[in-house]
Order: structure tokens, then C-alpha cells, then sequence
């Protein structure tokens, strides 16, 4: 019998299979960079104006439209999983009742979430300490950007079909085209027009927008593709029934997306609270790490992918080997992060702020970034193997942990201990466990659960 690192090594070494993952990885890979990036170039063009609220403001109020829509991040994750089953199976009626039906959800929850921007900022708010200037900021950059919203909603059901139908590419096209806007539209209206903040949120209500007409574009394109073109089947699908499958999935997706939020607002609202140097600087730390985590999402796009046409498939042997090439490529990418931030992380943060004391902040709390791509690694992988066998519950239990268990308890024990001074390093070090603990939970359930096993 072969042992786990014959079979791993096997894998690293045969080509057929990581040319499967590179094909599917890469485009996605190098569209998820552009999101991080276009972050990081809206902290570049507001680090470099006068004040550090202005990034402060900026950060708060992009981590509020953040966290909205990641909360409702289920629409992209439970459509991919639910098509690439479909996809698996070659089930053609079932893949367009989950692109309409999900297209519906996603501009009805956009249109709430316009409808309730008052309350939703105030409440937001609530939860903050910060200046009356970066709160300020905030607002005016909240009140902009949340007009684009059912563009963002409808972009992650677009995204996510693509995807389920192992589409990485048109999925690319759909990211690259709506960041190079965002980032050109970055410039021109901040530096170029001088509109500072109203100037960003404008860049990236016009990204949404460009990146809606790229996706409806390619969705479109893929229909098109499908034999007996069913444009009965399609209007059948418009009603408000049989929502059942997408819904209990997403409900158990929603929750483990709260409590990721809950997490990562935390960090930004209890900084707040630190000062604003500290919260900006948590805002250029914090854009780095999105880059580790989108660059990782790549690779468990693939797992996604052929896991769920696997598991459509009812393949095992296919699955697993899917699950152990990707976990491998994850850690290698992991471990590149981990000597990068070691390497330049201090030069990385001066490109990214010419403020002297956010700099000075950031270089402090720099040693968690370096460790944070290989306690977190694994957390990212195998989110993407269970969206892809559509088993939300057991995401949804490993993050109820990971928030409740560990970057609560954490942060609770470290404050108390710490000096005012150094309180955002139990910040850091709440964000650290939470994220082994993600990997921890997830890869301890796959390789001992039985549940998993594809019958």
C-alpha cells in the first residue's frame, strides 16, 4: 500500500495532473491578485494623502461594504458547488435553474441592502471607536459604494457558475477587466480630479458596474454553448419555488461567513479604537493578507472544481487525489508568502504608505503576517474541497469554532495581560489562532470523518 507521501509526492511529480490544476488555478490565481492589488493601490492613493483618517476612514468604511458582502458570500460559494455537481453529472437544467434562481436571490438581498443603508451603517458604526474624522470618511465612502452593491451580489452567482462549469478563464477575464478599471479609476478621480475619498468609493461603484457587463457577457456566451438552447427551462425557473437545495446550503454558508466577518471586523472596529495610526496601519497589514488569501483561493478553486465533479461523478480515488495536490501547491505558495514578508515586507509597507508613524506602526506588528500563510493555508484549501462536495455545515462548524473557540478567547486573555500600548498584538495573535484553528478543524474532519467518503 502506497503511504500519504508517496502519493503526495507522486502527485507533485505527474504532470498530467498538475497541468489539470495549473489550467484551472492559475487564471484564477492571477484575476484574484488584481482584487488584493486594487485594495492595495486604494491604501496607496489614500496613504499618501495628508492625514492618516483619510486611510482610516477608508478602511473603515470599505470593511463595512466588506463585510456585507462577504456575509452574503454564500451566493458565489454554494452556486459553484451546486454547478460543479451538476456539471459532474452533466446535468444541463439543473446548472441554469442555480444561475437563475441564484441571479434572483442576489438582486433581491442588493436591493435590501440599499433599502436598509442607514440602519446598516449606524449599526456598523456602533460597534466602532474611531475619530470623529475617520468616521466621518467612513460614511462618505459608505454612501457611495453601497449603490453598487446588487452589481457585487450578482457578479459572485456569475462568478460562481463560471466557476462550476470549470471556467476559470472567462472567470479571469471577468476580475482583470473590473480591476484595471477600479485601479485607473483609482487614480484619475483621487489624484487626477483631486476627489479624495468620494473619488475612491466612485472608482469602485464603476468596477462593479464594468465587471456585471464582463460576467453577463461571458454567462451569456456559455448558455449559448449549451445544446437545444432551453429558453422554455430558463423561464420556467423564474418563480419563487424550489429555492430549497440553494437555500439550506446558503444558510449554513451564511452563518460561517458571519462569524469570518464577525472576526475581521472586529479587528478593524477594536483598532479603531487603538487610534488612527493603528488603524491604518491594521488597513495596509490587512490588505497583504487579503493578497495571501486570494492568491491561495486560486489553488482552491481548483479543489472546488474537481471536487465537486468528483463528487458528482461519485469518483473517490479522483477526489482525494484532487484534495492532495492541492494541498501540497497551497503549502508551497504558502511557505513563498512566508519568506517574501520576511524578505521585503518592511520595503512592501513604504510603497504602500509615505506616512512616517503608520509605517512605523505597521513594521511592529509585520512578524504576524510573515507567520500567518502557513497557519492559515490549509483553512483556505479545504474551504474549497467542501464548497465543492457542497457540505456547508462542517464550514459551518469549523468557523463557529475558530470565532468562538479561539480568536475570542484569545484576544480576551491577551488584552487583559498586554499594555495598552501593545493591545494590537492581541489582535494579531486572536487573528493568528483563529486561522489554525480553521485548518486545524477542517483537515482533522476529512481525514477522520467518514461522512466524507464518496459512496
Amino acid at each position: 500500500m502506497t503511504t500519504a507521501k508517496s502519493t503526495a509526492l507522486a502527485l507533485l511529480f505527474n504532470g498530467t495532473k498538475n497541468r489539470q490544476l495549473f489550467a484551472l488555478a492559475l487564471p484564477m490565481i492571477l484575476s484574484n491578485i488584481t482584487v488584493p492589488l486594487l485594495g492595495l493601490v486604494d491604501t496607496a492613493v489614500i496613504g499618501h494623502l495628508s492625514d492618516a483618517y483619510y486611510l482610516g476612514g477608508v478602511a473603515l468604511g470599505s470593511t463595512i461594504i466588506t463585510l456585507i458582502i462577504w456575509l452574503l458570500g454564500f451566493l458565489r460559494m454554494a452556486t459553484t458547488g451546486l454547478v460543479a455537481q451538476a456539471y459532474g453529472a452533466n446535468d444541463i437544467n439543473a446548472q441554469l435553474k442555480l444561475l437563475v434562481q441564484g441571479a434572483m436571490l442576489a438582486t433581491g438581498l442588493g436591493i435590501a441592502m440599499i433599502l436598509l443603508q442607514v440602519p446598516l451603517l449606524s449599526l456598523a458604526l456602533s460597534f466602532s471607536e474611531a475619530s470623529v474624522e475617520v468616521e466621518r470618511y467612513c460614511r462618505e465612502y459608505f454612501q457611495i459604494r453601497i449603490w453598487s452593491t446588487p452589481f457585487a451580489l450578482l457578479n459572485l452567482v456569475m462568478l460562481g457558475w463560471l466557476l462550476g462549469r470549470q471556467q476559470p478563464k472567462a472567470a479571469m477575464w471577468q476580475l482583470i477587466f473590473a480591476n484595471v478599471a477600479n485601479i485607473i479609476l483609482d487614480v484619475l478621480f483621487v489624484l487626477g480630479f483631486g476627489w479624495g475619498v468620494k473619488g475612491a468609493a466612485l472608482a469602485s461603484v464603476f468596477a462593479d458596474i464594468t465587471a456585471f457587463s464582463v460576467a453577463l457577457y461571458m454567462v451569456l456566451q456559455q448558455v449559448k454553448l449549451i445544446p437545444n438552447y432551453p429558453f422554455a427551462e430558463i423561464r420556467a425557473h423564474i418563480r419563487f419555488t424550489g429555492f430549497g437545495q440553494l437555500l439550506r446550503l446558503n444558510s449554513d454558508i451564511f452563518i460561517r461567513s458571519l462569524c469570518l466577518q464577525t472576526a475581521f471586523a472586529f479587528m478593524t472596529f477594536h483598532g479603531a479604537g487603538l487610534g488612527d495610526n493603528t488603524v491604518a496601519a491594521n488597513a495596509v497589514l490587512l490588505n497583504l493578507l487579503l493578497l495571501i488569501s486570494y492568491a491561495l483561493d486560486g489553488i482552491a478553486y481548483y479543489a472546488e472544481a474537481e471536487v465537486g465533479k468528483a463528487y458528482g461523478q461519485k469518483r473517490a480515488q479522483q477526489l482525494h487525489e484532487a484534495v492532495v495536490l492541492a494541498w501540497c501547491w497551497s503549502a508551497i505558495t504558502a511557505l513563498g508568502f512566508t519568506l517574501i514578508f520576511s524578505l521585503w515586507g518592511s520595503h512592501i509597507i513604504e510603497l504602500l504608505t509615505s506616512i512616517d508613524e503608520v509605517r512605523t506602526t505597521a513594521q511592529i506588528y509585520l512578524i504576524w503576517l510573515v507567520l500567518l500563510p502557513l497557519w492559515s493555508f490549509s483553512s483556505y484549501l479545504f474551504d474549497g474541497v467542501y464548497i465543492g462536495a457542497a457540505q456547508g455545515k462542517v464550514m459551518r462548524n469549523s468557523m463557529i469554532i475558530a470565532t468562538f473557540g479561539a480568536f475570542f478567547p484569545t484576544w480576551y486573555l491577551l488584552q487583559s495581560l498586554l499594555p495598552s500600548e501593545q493591545a494590537n498584538h492581541a489582535l494579531w495573535a486572536a487573528m493568528t489562532a483563529f486561522m489554525l484553528m480553521r485548518s486545524l478543524t477542517l483537515a482533522a474532519h476529512y481525514r477522520f470523518s467518514k461522512t466524507f467518503i464518496v459512496s
